[in-house]
């Protein structure tokens, strides 16, 4: 039988290197803070109780998990990892099980990698402790862990401790490990600070372990999934990382993407099949891509709903609320906001369409825009199936144009135009025969009058 799984989240660093007034753990990866993401893997593993560790701007971390249903704990001084970890005691108490202990600005911690760990823990030799370790390209200063070919450990030691010995290892340690509750808070107790930095470090425990005769095993997984986050380089890097990984899935799934590397997405995007996106693509928050859809080049698109067959772009915006049904056209230039486009609707370019509603088939002109907000409300346009906006039309809501109806091109549109009607909103033209001759002969003379009198 599984024990329950707690998750101890370590996130009361100040993060320097970051120099950044935003917490560490709070700086987005595909639009979504990167604890978070941690968050959501252990989730998915099974976790029922997440104590997330704070301290420096706690505030910001706090308003970001505890409406998640994360606990808090407080570490006001930095005495290193094992002191911190010490801290969740109060808010898990009661609970008794296994506490994963991780990082939270660690994102790309598997779902499956945490299952193994716990499993580990729980295998028919049960060990006291289960490590997760790793083998960086560049070990750099990574903690180094001793261990024998089944994973037993023999010893983990800080870089900073370290001999040449001891650094010659390769297998290094992510700081992520599993232990049961039970022999948690002991072990922690038990961690001294008779070390290079005075600090009371986490992995002591296994140290502890192995002098109590026990067994702290070590199973591995991939640097990128281990990988640290505490500069602005080192947050472009595991960008880079997420969206390869996400480009790569979208392929497999079914969807086109001319030039892979210049295309980004978001957390929650998604993206139906034979789905072709051009280069220069970039997706918000909160976007569904269903099949057959062509996004062109130099398109971003946030917050939208997109159905099969409609086509988008290039150079095209859409944002939070924007809803184009089957075979609708948002075209070059054309930019929406909480807008829905009915079936086979097109606004082919050069247009802002906020705040409304667009009936199927109707054509939106060239330059048209609806005049959506008065500087203190926003109000909707209405246009219907099959109505035709004529070029540089402003629509100004709120505003119903009918099945069918007409809008002249160059009008300014205040009321309601009904079903098959023509609105037009423009001054009569009047044509002066003669006249663009007579004003340049005498604008010219005057012109050679001003230059003699020089």
């Amino acid at each position: 039988m599984t024990a329950p799984i707690a998750a101890i989240i370590l996130a009361a660093g100040k993060g320097t290197r970051m120099k950044s007034d935003l917490h560490k753990v709070l700086h987005p990866i595909a639009g979504r803070p990167m604890l978070l993401h941690l968050i959501d893997s252990l989730d998915a593993a099974g976790v029922t109780e997440r104590v997330v560790v704070v301290g420096s701007l706690r505030e910001q971390v706090e308003a970001a998990v505890v409406p998640l249903g994360a606990r808090i704990a407080v570490q006001d001084d930095q005495l290193g990892t094992a002191h911190a970890t010490l801290q969740a005691r109060a808010a898990l108490e009661g609970f008794d099980g296994i506490a994963v202990i991780c990082f939270g600005d660690v994102p790309f911690l598997g779902t499956g990698t945490v299952i193994r760990l716990v499993e580990r823990l729980q295998a028919k030799d049960h060990p006291r402790v289960a490590v997760l370790g790793f083998r960086p390209e560049n070990p750099g200063a990574y903690g180094r862990i001793m261990a024998e070919g089944d994973g037993r450990i023999l010893a983990m030691v800080e870089y900073k401790d370290a001999n040449e010995r001891q650094r010659a290892e390769r297998l290094c340690n992510s700081g992520v490990m599993a232990v049961r509750t039970a022999d948690l808070w002991p072990l922690l107790e038990r961690v001294g600070n008779d070390n290079a930095a005075g600090e009371y470090y986490l992995p002591d425990i296994v140290m502890l372990t192995i002098q109590d005769g026990e067994r702290p095993v070590v199973i591995e997984a991939s640097e990128a999934e281990v990988m640290g986050v505490n500069s602005r380089a080192e947050l472009a890097g595991a960008e880079l990382v997420w969206q390869r990984a996400r480009r790569e899935r979208a392929m497999a799934d079914g969807a086109t993407l001319i030039a892979p590397e210049t295309v980004w997405f978001a957390h929650d995007t998604q993206v139906g099949r034979d789905v072709l996106i051009e280069p220069h693509v970039i997706f918000g928050p909160g976007v569904r891509v269903a099949d057959r859809v062509t996004i062109h080049a130099f398109s971003h698109i946030e917050g939208a709903e997109i159905l099969s067959g409609a086509q988008i772009g290039p150079y095209a915006r859409l944002r939070p609320g924007t809803r184009l049904e089957q075979g609708a056209k948002i075209g070059n230039f054309v930019e929406t906001k909480n807008t829905v486009m009915g079936p086979g609707a097109k606004a082919n370019h050069l247009t802002y369409l906020g705040d409304a509603t667009v009936g199927a088939g109707a054509n939106i002109g060239a330059g048209t825009i609806t005049c959506n907000y008065d500087g203190f409300f926003k109000s909707r346009t209405a246009i219907g199936n099959g109505a035709f906006v004529g070029s540089n039309s402003a629509l100004v809501a709120p505003v119903t144009i009918g099945d069918g109806a007409i809008v002249a091109a160059g009008s300014v549109v205040t009321r309601d135009i009904e079903n098959n009607a023509l609105g037009i909103t423009r001054a009569a033209q009047e044509v002066k025969p003669g006249w663009a001759r007579k004003f340049r002969e005498l604008r010219a003379a005057k012109k050679a009058e001003q230059k003699a009198a020089k």
